[in-house]
């Protein structure tokens, strides 16, 4: 009997032993990683270093910080590429109301027009007009571009173009018509392409309308937006006209690109654009204007040379370097010329 009774109680003590250990592990999970619930895991690792060190000296950029972070550990790391976006917190394991409304989404409102999205440099550009149905750029799909129903993509680079098979897949998936996207002629074989081989390894259609651009003031008829790329092309060929020209243009979008389309007179109708999205990777001269053009960028100071020429009512800056604090990005708008006064506006999502 005593036997038996002996194996009962280490039964026991087994079993009170790991029922312990998993709530040690759900007490880990819920404390000490502390904000698994309300915020999305690739955040979690910025926020657990900014509650460990969230002092930053005024002046140096985010980069410069994060290495600074690392420099007293023994292991080699490299700075976090992504923002960081807990850099408010007042006391140490505490997030102030500013950081919590960082994670809510940005909208601006410019013009009558809403905008949102994300543009960071070399990370990820979408951005939506949601009142119009329409994205500049995917990035890598964020969920709320999925429902607009016209894509427009500037060019080839991943930061741009990558998530372009998701979104068209999700709109399938979530039983919604397929998007009409236009993308510069010369990319559109290989646009092509790539649906192609993604077709052959998700095994679904991927329905879509794919419209290749070639740089003109034309725009397509109302009644020809919804066809297809194919019908478009057939009416064209049997001498349907397809197209109108823009008088008032509305929303123009720069993509990556050098200031020079700013003095090029093929480029009138962006400058007249009601509101205009163009990129300012480099804010301050930190970086050097020859450097922006060097990698085929526009800076904010060369912004401020062409201010003469800016005739919209709106300017819609995106695509900063993710070096720079907002604060840095807000104070370098600040310094622009008067005639640009109360006419520029920064898209910081994300940083």
């Amino acid at each position: 009997m005593l036997l038996p009774s002996l194996l009962w109680i280490l039964q026991l003590i087994f079993h009170f032993c790991l029922l312990f250990r998993y709530l040690l592990l759900l007490y880990y999970k819920f404390t000490l990683v502390g904000y698994d619930l309300l915020i999305p895991i690739r955040y979690q690792q910025l926020l657990r270093k900014e509650f460990a060190s969230n002092k930053r000296e005024p002046g140096k950029n985010k980069l410069a910080m994060e290495c600074q972070k690392n420099e007293d550990s023994s292991e080699k790391t490299v700075a976090d590429p992504l923002p960081t976006v807990c850099r408010q917190s007042t006391t140490k394991g505490e997030l102030s109301s500013k950081s919590l409304a960082s994670f809510g989404k940005r909208v601006l409102h410019v013009e009558g027009y809403p905008i949102e999205g994300l543009s960071i440099g070399g990370q990820e550009t979408c951005i939506i007009f949601p009142s119009l149905k329409m994205a500049f750029d995917i990035g890598r799909c964020p969920q709320r571009a999925i429902s607009q129903e016209y894509l427009f993509i500037s060019h080839g680079h991943m930061d741009h173009i990558g998530g372009l098979p998701m979104y068209v897949a999700t709109r399938g998936l979530y039983g919604m018509k397929p998007p009409t996207i236009f993308v510069p002629a010369s990319i559109k074989e290989n646009v092509e392409r790539l649906f192609d081989v993604h077709r052959a390894m998700d095994q679904s259609e991927l329905k879509h309308n794919l419209v290749g651009m070639k740089p003109g003031k034309h725009k397509l008829k109302q009644e020809y937006t919804t066809l297809s790329g194919n019908e478009i092309k057939n009416l064209r060929l049997s001498g349907v006209e397809v197209t109108y020209t823009v008088t008032s243009p509305e929303v123009a979008f720069t993509g990556d690109t050098k200031s020079d389309f700013v003095i090029d007179p093929e480029n009138d109708d962006v400058l007249k654009a009601r509101i205009l999205v163009m990129e300012s990777t480099f804010v301050n001269d930190a970086i050097t204007i020859e450097h922006a053009r060097e990698f085929g960028h526009t800076h904010l100071l060369e912004i401020a040379t062409y201010a003469h020429k800016y005739q919209n009512k709106a300017i819609v800056l995106v695509h900063f370097s993710a070096r720079y604090w907002p604060e840095e990005i807000e104070a370098a708008i600040s310094k622009l010329p008067a005639t640009l006064a109360g006419r520029v506006y920064a898209l910081l999502e994300g940083f």
